[in-house]
């Protein structure tokens, strides 16, 4: 575990519908393995990453809208709580995990989170537009909810294409061991999870 060096799971990795756990500590390790979380967001462009997504099962996400390591407003959201949402907006989401693939969902215009940064601070913040819309998208990858679930049956449909050529290509990878069988995959989550849950 050790010096690991993180990559983005594509769908339909398992690490993608596991659970996360909440974070009991934060070491060096886990600061590091969050500095790189940024480091491949910002890599693939991306607005928001959580564990799952690299294959951690901790119940953490990370977020900087600009998308650019000297730009915008890092946040670290530990063991996020959402409540109070209002209103309802639809909007075009995508996904690094799902590479390409946009779609239609509708979300809450308004929520508020609770959470922990790295620092062991309390966070709490009302948001809306593209931030809350973020938060609620990674927020979900913790619970093994991916945004082509909250997709309508027509919306999802059209991306379904997609999808099963995301399955092809995850059959592939562990036909040439690149992606190891779901026991081994479970074995290392629950290493993670000794040490951090």
């Amino acid at each position: 575990m050790e010096g690991s060096s993180l990559q983005i799971v594509h769908y339909p990795h398992p690490t993608l519908r596991h659970k996360a756990k909440p974070v009991r500590r934060v070491d060096a390790e886990l600061v590091r393995m969050v500095r790189e979380m940024f480091s491949l967001m910002y890599a693939h462009n991306g607005i928001g990453l959580a564990a799952n997504q690299v294959d951690l099962p901790l119940r953490l996400f990370i977020v900087n809208l600009s998308a650019k390591p000297d730009e915008g407003e890092e946040f670290v959201f530990i063991n996020p709580v959402l409540s109070k949402p209002k209103g309802n907006e639809e909007s075009e989401e995508g996904c690094l995990s799902f590479p390409e693939l946009f779609g239609l969902v509708t979300r809450p215009k308004l929520i508020t989170v609770q959470a922990y940064n790295l620092r062991g601070e309390e966070v709490r913040m009302s948001l809306s537009g593209m931030l809350a819309r973020v938060v609620q998208h990674e927020y979900d990858h913790l619970d093994g909810t991916v945004f082509v679930d909250r997709m309508t049956p027509t919306v999802r449909a059209k991306a379904q294409p997609a999808l099963d050529e995301f399955d092809l290509s995850l059959r592939a990878l562990r036909q040439t061991g690149a992606v190891p069988s779901d026991d081994v995959i479970a074995g290392r989550l629950a290493q993670w999870e000794q040490r951090y849950t």
